[in-house]
């Protein structure tokens, strides 16, 4: 199964979980500081919200989550052989997940496009705990918490 993410900056979490929650009609699927997730199934997305007061309902990243690795790396290959460049992260945490992913690099209007698959949860937002490399970098205005968490990680 694929389906799009949409991961939007908001001014106030509870008040946006509320709003969604409502909207599609289902409780996110994740709840940690700064950040909620949607696994929605009509239609299928994932939402996304980050809190980034001051950028409230700007688009702060897209993608699309598909099942597996494999698909994660068909991708990846079909995108090079159209002439698309990417940026290759494997093992990475971001978003309170490990994932296998790639972005997408040179799009015209500077939106970062991600192609994911989630392999675990994650209790800290980027891996702090395990070391690892974050992807905050990558996102359009990164919120305070990201940047405060990236600086620990990164």
């Amino acid at each position: 199964m694929s389906r799009i993410q949409l991961a939007l900056n908001v001014d106030d979490l509870d008040a946006s979980i509320a709003f969604y929650s409502r909207l599609f009609a289902t409780e996110p699927a994740k709840v940690r500081t700064g950040y909620a997730n949607f696994a929605v199934t009509d239609p299928p997305l994932k939402l996304v919200l980050i809190e980034n007061p001051g950028h409230g309902g700007s688009v702060n990243h897209l993608g699309v989550e598909v099942a597996d690795t494999d698909t994660v790396d068909a991708e990846q290959t079909r995108l090079a052989e159209a002439g698309f460049a990417s940026v290759d992260e494997r093992g990475t945490t971001c978003c309170y997940a490990k994932q296998d992913k790639f972005w997408v690099t040179g799009t015209p209007n500077g939106e970062s496009w991600e192609i994911y698959t989630v392999l675990a949860d994650s209790p800290t937002p980027n891996g702090e705990a395990e070391g690892q490399e974050c992807c905050t970098h990558l996102l359009v205005e990164p919120s305070p918490a990201q940047e405060a968490a990236s600086s620990a990680c990164c």
